[in-house]
Protein backbone atom coordinates (compact mmCIF):
# COMPACT_ATOMS: atom_id res chain seq x y z
CA UNK A 1 0.00 0.00 0.00
CA UNK A 2 1.18 3.53 -0.72
CA UNK A 3 2.92 4.99 2.32
CA UNK A 4 3.48 8.69 3.06
CA UNK A 5 5.91 9.79 5.74
CA UNK A 6 5.06 12.83 7.85
CA UNK A 7 8.06 14.42 9.53
CA UNK A 8 7.80 17.24 12.04
CA UNK A 9 7.86 18.59 15.57
CA UNK A 10 4.97 16.98 17.39
CA UNK A 11 5.31 19.16 20.49
CA UNK A 12 4.62 22.43 18.66
CA UNK A 13 2.73 21.09 15.60
CA UNK A 14 1.16 17.91 16.98
CA UNK A 15 -2.45 18.97 16.41
CA UNK A 16 -1.74 19.90 12.81
CA UNK A 17 0.14 16.66 12.14
CA UNK A 18 -2.67 14.66 13.67
CA UNK A 19 -5.05 16.40 11.24
CA UNK A 20 -2.74 15.63 8.31
CA UNK A 21 -2.50 11.97 9.30
CA UNK A 22 -6.27 11.64 9.48
CA UNK A 23 -6.70 13.26 6.06
CA UNK A 24 -4.05 11.03 4.50
CA UNK A 25 -5.67 7.90 5.93
CA UNK A 26 -8.99 9.05 4.48
CA UNK A 27 -7.21 9.52 1.16
CA UNK A 28 -6.35 5.82 1.23
CA UNK A 29 -2.64 5.86 2.04
CA UNK A 30 -0.70 4.52 4.98
CA UNK A 31 1.11 7.03 7.19
CA UNK A 32 4.41 6.86 9.07
CA UNK A 33 4.73 9.75 11.52
CA UNK A 34 8.27 10.81 12.49
CA UNK A 35 8.71 13.10 15.51
CA UNK A 36 11.57 15.63 15.41
CA UNK A 37 10.43 17.63 18.44
CA UNK A 38 12.78 18.24 21.35
CA UNK A 39 11.49 20.07 24.42
CA UNK A 40 7.73 19.78 24.89
CA UNK A 41 5.71 16.60 25.09
CA UNK A 42 4.35 15.25 21.77
CA UNK A 43 0.66 16.01 21.28
CA UNK A 44 0.12 12.95 19.08
CA UNK A 45 1.76 9.51 19.07
CA UNK A 46 4.58 8.95 16.60
CA UNK A 47 5.55 5.82 14.70
CA UNK A 48 9.20 6.91 14.88
CA UNK A 49 9.59 8.68 18.25
CA UNK A 50 11.96 11.57 18.87
CA UNK A 51 14.29 9.46 21.00
CA UNK A 52 14.88 7.19 18.00
CA UNK A 53 15.50 10.18 15.73
CA UNK A 54 18.07 11.58 18.14
CA UNK A 55 19.82 8.19 18.37
CA UNK A 56 19.95 8.02 14.58
CA UNK A 57 22.07 11.19 14.75
CA UNK A 58 24.32 9.67 17.41
CA UNK A 59 22.82 11.78 20.21
CA UNK A 60 20.76 11.34 23.35
CA UNK A 61 17.53 13.33 23.60
CA UNK A 62 18.00 14.09 27.31
CA UNK A 63 21.42 15.55 26.58
CA UNK A 64 19.96 17.78 23.86
CA UNK A 65 17.34 19.02 26.28
CA UNK A 66 19.86 19.65 29.04
CA UNK A 67 22.16 21.62 26.75
CA UNK A 68 19.30 24.00 25.88
CA UNK A 69 21.02 24.98 22.64
CA UNK A 70 18.22 25.27 20.09
CA UNK A 71 20.49 25.69 17.08
CA UNK A 72 22.54 22.62 17.89
CA UNK A 73 19.45 20.59 18.72
CA UNK A 74 17.72 21.48 15.44
CA UNK A 75 20.84 20.51 13.49
CA UNK A 76 21.05 17.20 15.34
CA UNK A 77 17.40 16.31 14.82
CA UNK A 78 17.68 17.25 11.14
CA UNK A 79 20.57 14.81 10.81
CA UNK A 80 18.57 12.13 12.61
CA UNK A 81 15.52 12.75 10.43
CA UNK A 82 17.70 12.31 7.35
CA UNK A 83 18.89 8.92 8.59
CA UNK A 84 15.35 7.87 9.55
CA UNK A 85 13.84 8.79 6.17
CA UNK A 86 16.62 7.08 4.22
CA UNK A 87 16.00 3.93 6.26
CA UNK A 88 12.25 4.06 5.63
CA UNK A 89 12.91 4.54 1.92
CA UNK A 90 15.28 1.56 1.84
CA UNK A 91 12.63 -0.55 3.60
CA UNK A 92 9.99 0.37 0.99
CA UNK A 93 7.91 2.26 3.56
CA UNK A 94 8.32 5.72 2.00
CA UNK A 95 6.64 6.58 -1.30
CA UNK A 96 6.37 10.28 -0.49
CA UNK A 97 7.04 12.73 2.32
CA UNK A 98 5.07 15.71 3.62
CA UNK A 99 6.06 18.25 6.25
CA UNK A 100 4.79 21.54 7.63
CA UNK A 101 6.56 24.21 9.65
CA UNK A 102 8.20 27.56 10.13
CA UNK A 103 11.90 28.23 9.78
CA UNK A 104 13.05 25.53 12.21
CA UNK A 105 10.66 22.83 11.08
CA UNK A 106 11.37 23.62 7.45
CA UNK A 107 15.12 23.36 8.03
CA UNK A 108 14.76 19.95 9.70
CA UNK A 109 12.36 18.44 7.18
CA UNK A 110 14.00 19.72 4.01
CA UNK A 111 17.43 18.43 5.05
CA UNK A 112 15.89 14.97 5.26
CA UNK A 113 14.05 15.50 1.96
CA UNK A 114 17.24 16.57 0.16
CA UNK A 115 18.85 13.26 1.06
CA UNK A 116 16.14 11.25 -0.72
CA UNK A 117 16.61 10.23 -4.36
CA UNK A 118 15.36 12.32 -7.26
CA UNK A 119 11.76 11.47 -8.06
CA UNK A 120 10.59 10.66 -4.54
CA UNK A 121 7.67 13.08 -3.92
CA UNK A 122 8.63 15.75 -1.38
CA UNK A 123 6.12 18.41 -0.29
CA UNK A 124 6.98 21.14 2.23
CA UNK A 125 4.25 23.51 3.43
CA UNK A 126 6.06 26.42 5.04
CA UNK A 127 5.58 29.98 6.20
CA UNK A 128 9.01 30.59 4.62
CA UNK A 129 7.96 29.51 1.11
CA UNK A 130 7.19 32.98 -0.25
CA UNK A 131 10.80 34.12 0.20
CA UNK A 132 14.18 32.76 -0.84
CA UNK A 133 13.78 28.98 -0.63
CA UNK A 134 17.20 28.09 -2.07
CA UNK A 135 18.65 27.14 1.35
CA UNK A 136 15.80 24.69 1.84
CA UNK A 137 15.46 23.25 -1.67
CA UNK A 138 19.12 23.15 -2.67
CA UNK A 139 19.34 20.95 -5.76
CA UNK A 140 16.50 18.62 -4.75
CA UNK A 141 13.05 18.28 -6.35
CA UNK A 142 11.19 19.62 -3.32
CA UNK A 143 7.75 21.13 -3.84
CA UNK A 144 7.39 24.22 -1.62
CA UNK A 145 3.89 25.45 -0.73
CA UNK A 146 3.32 28.76 1.03
CA UNK A 147 1.18 28.29 4.12
CA UNK A 148 -0.31 31.84 3.81
CA UNK A 149 -0.83 31.96 7.57
CA UNK A 150 1.57 30.58 10.14
CA UNK A 151 1.30 26.90 11.00
CA UNK A 152 -0.68 27.47 14.17
CA UNK A 153 -3.90 25.49 14.28
CA UNK A 154 -6.43 24.41 11.70
CA UNK A 155 -8.50 27.36 10.53
CA UNK A 156 -10.46 28.62 7.53
CA UNK A 157 -7.24 29.52 5.67
CA UNK A 158 -4.84 26.77 6.75
CA UNK A 159 -7.37 23.95 6.24
CA UNK A 160 -7.71 24.25 2.44
CA UNK A 161 -3.98 24.84 2.04
CA UNK A 162 -3.10 21.74 4.04
CA UNK A 163 -5.86 19.71 2.36
CA UNK A 164 -4.34 20.55 -1.02
CA UNK A 165 -0.94 19.42 0.25
CA UNK A 166 -2.44 16.13 1.42
CA UNK A 167 -4.11 15.43 -1.93
CA UNK A 168 -0.95 16.45 -3.79
CA UNK A 169 1.40 14.16 -1.88
CA UNK A 170 -1.11 11.29 -1.88
CA UNK A 171 -1.50 11.47 -5.66
CA UNK A 172 2.21 11.86 -6.34
CA UNK A 173 3.07 9.02 -3.96
CA UNK A 174 0.66 6.61 -5.64
CA UNK A 175 2.13 7.48 -9.02
CA UNK A 176 5.65 7.07 -7.66
CA UNK A 177 4.87 3.68 -6.13
CA UNK A 178 3.60 2.36 -9.44
CA UNK A 179 6.27 3.96 -11.61
CA UNK A 180 8.90 1.85 -13.31
CA UNK A 181 12.14 1.05 -11.54
CA UNK A 182 14.05 3.36 -13.88
CA UNK A 183 11.89 6.32 -12.87
CA UNK A 184 11.91 5.52 -9.19
CA UNK A 185 15.63 4.92 -8.93
CA UNK A 186 17.57 7.56 -10.84
CA UNK A 187 20.87 5.78 -10.16
CA UNK A 188 19.73 3.31 -12.82
CA UNK A 189 18.95 5.94 -15.41
CA UNK A 190 20.76 5.01 -18.60
CA UNK A 191 20.97 1.31 -17.68
CA UNK A 192 19.69 -0.54 -20.73
CA UNK A 193 18.71 2.77 -22.32
CA UNK A 194 20.52 5.80 -23.72
CA UNK A 195 23.53 6.84 -21.64
CA UNK A 196 23.11 10.15 -19.87
CA UNK A 197 25.28 13.20 -20.56
CA UNK A 198 25.11 16.45 -18.58
CA UNK A 199 25.61 19.77 -20.36
CA UNK A 200 25.85 23.30 -18.95
CA UNK A 201 24.31 26.23 -20.82
CA UNK A 202 23.43 29.91 -20.48
CA UNK A 203 21.49 32.17 -22.79
CA UNK A 204 24.76 33.55 -24.19
CA UNK A 205 26.06 30.05 -25.07
CA UNK A 206 22.79 28.46 -26.22
CA UNK A 207 23.60 28.12 -29.93
CA UNK A 208 26.84 26.25 -29.36
CA UNK A 209 25.47 24.01 -26.64
CA UNK A 210 22.35 23.26 -28.70
CA UNK A 211 24.57 22.09 -31.56
CA UNK A 212 26.46 19.85 -29.15
CA UNK A 213 23.25 18.51 -27.66
CA UNK A 214 21.82 17.69 -31.08
CA UNK A 215 25.04 15.90 -32.07
CA UNK A 216 25.11 13.86 -28.86
CA UNK A 217 21.47 12.91 -29.37
CA UNK A 218 22.36 11.66 -32.86
CA UNK A 219 25.13 9.59 -31.29
CA UNK A 220 22.66 7.86 -28.97
CA UNK A 221 22.85 9.85 -25.73
CA UNK A 222 20.17 11.45 -23.61
CA UNK A 223 21.40 14.97 -22.84
CA UNK A 224 20.32 16.76 -19.65
CA UNK A 225 20.95 20.51 -19.90
CA UNK A 226 21.57 22.54 -16.74
CA UNK A 227 21.17 26.31 -16.79
CA UNK A 228 24.19 28.08 -15.31
CA UNK A 229 22.05 29.89 -12.77
CA UNK A 230 23.80 28.86 -9.57
CA UNK A 231 21.20 26.26 -8.70
CA UNK A 232 21.71 24.63 -12.09
CA UNK A 233 25.42 24.23 -11.53
CA UNK A 234 24.93 22.87 -8.03
CA UNK A 235 22.43 20.34 -9.38
CA UNK A 236 24.84 19.23 -12.09
CA UNK A 237 27.54 18.74 -9.47
CA UNK A 238 25.22 16.78 -7.17
CA UNK A 239 24.08 14.39 -9.90
CA UNK A 240 27.59 13.97 -11.28
CA UNK A 241 28.72 13.00 -7.78
CA UNK A 242 26.03 10.29 -7.77
CA UNK A 243 27.66 8.73 -10.84
CA UNK A 244 24.61 8.70 -13.11
CA UNK A 245 26.33 10.39 -16.08
CA UNK A 246 28.37 8.66 -18.75
CA UNK A 247 30.00 12.01 -19.48
CA UNK A 248 29.82 15.74 -18.79
CA UNK A 249 29.91 18.47 -21.44
CA UNK A 250 30.69 21.51 -19.29
CA UNK A 251 30.85 24.28 -21.87
CA UNK A 252 29.49 27.12 -19.68
CA UNK A 253 31.37 28.13 -16.53
CA UNK A 254 29.87 31.55 -15.83
CA UNK A 255 29.07 30.53 -12.24
CA UNK A 256 32.81 30.49 -11.52
CA UNK A 257 33.06 34.15 -12.56
CA UNK A 258 30.18 35.02 -10.25
CA UNK A 259 31.88 33.12 -7.43
CA UNK A 260 35.12 35.06 -7.95
CA UNK A 261 33.59 38.50 -8.40
CA UNK A 262 30.58 38.46 -6.09
CA UNK A 263 27.88 37.91 -8.70
CA UNK A 264 24.43 36.63 -7.85
CA UNK A 265 24.50 33.32 -9.75
CA UNK A 266 27.39 31.53 -8.09
CA UNK A 267 27.21 27.76 -7.66
CA UNK A 268 29.79 27.89 -4.87
CA UNK A 269 33.47 27.01 -4.75
CA UNK A 270 32.95 23.32 -5.59
CA UNK A 271 31.67 23.98 -9.10
CA UNK A 272 33.61 21.98 -11.72
CA UNK A 273 34.72 19.36 -9.21
CA UNK A 274 32.30 16.41 -9.01
CA UNK A 275 32.89 14.87 -12.45
CA UNK A 276 36.64 14.98 -11.90
CA UNK A 277 36.36 13.36 -8.48
CA UNK A 278 34.08 10.65 -9.87
CA UNK A 279 36.38 9.92 -12.82
CA UNK A 280 33.67 10.75 -15.35
CA UNK A 281 34.87 11.75 -18.85
CA UNK A 282 34.43 15.49 -19.21
CA UNK A 283 34.86 18.02 -21.98
CA UNK A 284 35.16 21.55 -20.60
CA UNK A 285 35.11 24.97 -22.22
CA UNK A 286 35.15 28.52 -20.88
CA UNK A 287 31.72 29.73 -21.95
CA UNK A 288 30.53 33.02 -20.42
CA UNK A 289 33.63 33.57 -18.28
CA UNK A 290 33.72 36.99 -19.97
CA UNK A 291 30.94 38.26 -17.69
CA UNK A 292 29.64 38.47 -14.13
CA UNK A 293 25.90 38.56 -13.42
CA UNK A 294 24.23 40.92 -10.96
CA UNK A 295 20.59 41.78 -10.28
CA UNK A 296 18.55 44.66 -11.74
CA UNK A 297 20.57 47.68 -12.87
CA UNK A 298 19.58 49.77 -9.85
CA UNK A 299 21.03 47.11 -7.52
CA UNK A 300 24.47 47.08 -9.16
CA UNK A 301 27.20 47.46 -6.49
CA UNK A 302 29.13 50.73 -6.50
CA UNK A 303 32.35 48.89 -7.36
CA UNK A 304 30.79 47.68 -10.62
CA UNK A 305 29.22 50.92 -11.83
CA UNK A 306 32.31 52.02 -13.76
CA UNK A 307 32.77 48.73 -15.62
CA UNK A 308 31.43 47.70 -19.04
CA UNK A 309 27.76 47.17 -18.20
CA UNK A 310 24.98 45.48 -20.17
CA UNK A 311 21.36 44.98 -19.12
CA UNK A 312 20.78 41.32 -19.98
CA UNK A 313 17.11 41.48 -18.97
CA UNK A 314 15.13 43.41 -16.31
CA UNK A 315 16.34 40.99 -13.63
CA UNK A 316 19.97 40.50 -14.66
CA UNK A 317 22.74 43.03 -15.34
CA UNK A 318 26.17 41.85 -16.48
CA UNK A 319 29.64 43.38 -16.35
CA UNK A 320 32.70 42.37 -18.36
CA UNK A 321 35.41 40.46 -16.48
CA UNK A 322 38.76 42.26 -16.45
CA UNK A 323 42.10 40.97 -17.64
CA UNK A 324 43.24 40.26 -14.07
CA UNK A 325 39.97 38.50 -13.20
CA UNK A 326 40.26 36.36 -16.32
CA UNK A 327 43.81 35.42 -15.37
CA UNK A 328 42.62 34.28 -11.94
CA UNK A 329 39.74 32.33 -13.48
CA UNK A 330 42.20 30.51 -15.71
CA UNK A 331 44.24 29.52 -12.67
CA UNK A 332 41.13 28.31 -10.82
CA UNK A 333 39.84 26.25 -13.73
CA UNK A 334 43.26 24.67 -14.20
CA UNK A 335 43.55 23.77 -10.51
CA UNK A 336 40.16 22.04 -10.58
CA UNK A 337 40.93 20.10 -13.75
CA UNK A 338 44.38 19.03 -12.59
CA UNK A 339 42.63 17.16 -9.76
CA UNK A 340 40.44 15.15 -12.16
CA UNK A 341 40.75 11.38 -11.91
CA UNK A 342 39.07 10.69 -15.26
CA UNK A 343 39.62 11.69 -18.90
CA UNK A 344 39.48 15.47 -19.28
CA UNK A 345 39.64 17.65 -22.36
CA UNK A 346 39.47 21.44 -22.61
CA UNK A 347 38.17 23.01 -25.82
CA UNK A 348 39.18 26.65 -26.32
CA UNK A 349 37.05 28.76 -28.72
CA UNK A 350 39.66 31.40 -29.57
CA UNK A 351 37.22 33.86 -31.16
CA UNK A 352 34.98 34.48 -28.16
CA UNK A 353 33.25 33.02 -25.12
CA UNK A 354 29.69 34.31 -25.44
CA UNK A 355 27.31 36.18 -27.74
CA UNK A 356 28.55 39.44 -26.17
CA UNK A 357 32.19 38.40 -26.57
CA UNK A 358 32.02 37.62 -30.29
CA UNK A 359 34.15 39.73 -32.66
CA UNK A 360 32.44 43.11 -32.89
CA UNK A 361 30.45 42.47 -29.72
CA UNK A 362 30.51 44.77 -26.68
CA UNK A 363 32.55 42.31 -24.60
CA UNK A 364 35.02 41.29 -27.30
CA UNK A 365 38.37 41.67 -25.53
CA UNK A 366 41.26 39.59 -26.92
CA UNK A 367 43.60 40.75 -24.12
CA UNK A 368 41.29 39.58 -21.33
CA UNK A 369 40.48 36.32 -23.12
CA UNK A 370 44.17 35.85 -23.80
CA UNK A 371 44.97 36.16 -20.10
CA UNK A 372 42.36 33.48 -19.38
CA UNK A 373 43.81 31.13 -22.00
CA UNK A 374 47.41 31.79 -20.92
CA UNK A 375 46.99 31.03 -17.22
CA UNK A 376 44.86 27.99 -18.03
CA UNK A 377 47.56 26.59 -20.31
CA UNK A 378 50.22 27.25 -17.72
CA UNK A 379 48.18 25.66 -14.95
CA UNK A 380 47.52 22.50 -16.95
CA UNK A 381 51.09 22.03 -18.12
CA UNK A 382 52.22 18.52 -17.23
CA UNK A 383 48.71 17.38 -16.28
CA UNK A 384 46.68 14.61 -17.88
CA UNK A 385 44.09 17.08 -19.20
CA UNK A 386 44.28 17.66 -22.97
CA UNK A 387 43.91 21.12 -24.54
CA UNK A 388 42.40 21.72 -27.98
CA UNK A 389 42.29 25.08 -29.76
CA UNK A 390 39.49 25.97 -32.17
CA UNK A 391 39.59 29.02 -34.40
CA UNK A 392 35.88 29.57 -33.80
CA UNK A 393 33.45 31.35 -31.50
CA UNK A 394 31.79 29.27 -28.78
CA UNK A 395 28.41 29.63 -30.50
CA UNK A 396 29.69 28.37 -33.84
CA UNK A 397 27.74 25.10 -34.38
CA UNK A 398 30.96 23.50 -35.62
CA UNK A 399 32.52 24.09 -32.21
CA UNK A 400 29.59 22.47 -30.39
CA UNK A 401 29.64 19.45 -32.67
CA UNK A 402 33.41 19.06 -32.29
CA UNK A 403 33.13 19.17 -28.48
CA UNK A 404 30.36 16.57 -28.61
CA UNK A 405 32.40 14.26 -30.85
CA UNK A 406 35.37 14.56 -28.53
CA UNK A 407 33.27 13.58 -25.50
CA UNK A 408 31.80 10.64 -27.43
CA UNK A 409 35.31 9.39 -28.23
CA UNK A 410 36.35 9.68 -24.57
CA UNK A 411 33.25 7.83 -23.33
CA UNK A 412 33.86 5.09 -25.88
CA UNK A 413 37.47 4.68 -24.75
CA UNK A 414 36.41 4.34 -21.11
CA UNK A 415 33.73 1.80 -22.03
CA UNK A 416 36.17 -0.25 -24.10
CA UNK A 417 38.67 -0.33 -21.25
CA UNK A 418 36.09 -1.39 -18.66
Amino acid sequence: MTSVVLVGTLDTKGVEYGWLRERLLRAGVEVVLVDTGIMGEPRVDADVPREEVARAAGADLSDLRAAADRGSAVTTMARGAEVALLRLHAEGRLHGVLAIGGSGGTSIATRAMRALPLGVPKVMVSSMASGDVAPYVGSADITMMYSVVDIAGINSISAPVLANAVEAVAGMSRAFQHASLELRRPARLGAGARPLVAASMAGVTTTGVDAARERLTELGYEVLVFHSSGTGGRTLETLAGQGIFAGVLDLTLSELADDLCGGILTAGPDRLSAAGRAGIPQVVSLGALDMVKFGPLETLPERARYRRIRVHNPSVTVIRTTESECAELGRRVAAKLRASTGPTAVCLPLRGLSTLGAPGGPYHDPRADGALFSTLREGLRGSAARLYDYDTHINDPAFGRAAADRLHTMIGAVSAAA
